[in-house]
């Protein structure tokens, strides 16, 4: 095992992609830390191929994703949780994926009462 990973796989990695600034759903923009394919490979680029135009996702103004994402805030401080968003109807992506903090917080603060409600 390698500190840095296969070397043999990340020289494949490397000739086929570059790295390219990203946007991050509730972040923004971070430099150097999405992966495009190199433009010598375009012809094995899927984008291209086949003509694949994702939107860019709307962000909910009441949500407070990215600062979640960021450590700035809790999930029980959004305005929106457990309201409005909730993991049948994610609003942003903490909730989207079980180990979202959101929906963690979510599903243990069930939990959590559904407890209160036995002890009670």
């Amino acid at each position: 095992m390698h500190p840095n990973g296969n070397p043999e796989a990340r020289k494949v990695v490397e000739q086929i992609f570059e790295t390219t600034d990203r946007e991050w759903r509730g972040i923004g923009n971070i430099p150097n830390s999405g992966w495009e394919v190199r433009p010598e490979m375009a012809a094995f680029n899927a984008n291209l191929k086949f003509h694949v135009n994702i939107e860019k996702a709307e962000e909910n103004k009441d949500c407070i994703a990215g600062q979640v994402l960021k450590g700035l805030k809790k999930p029980h401080e959004c305005p929106m949780f457990g309201k409005g968003c909730n993991p049948q109807n994610p609003l942003g992506a903490p909730m989207v994926s079980s180990e979202g903090a959101c929906a963690a917080y979510y599903h243990f603060s069930q939990v959590a009462e559904d407890m209160e409600v036995v002890t009670a």
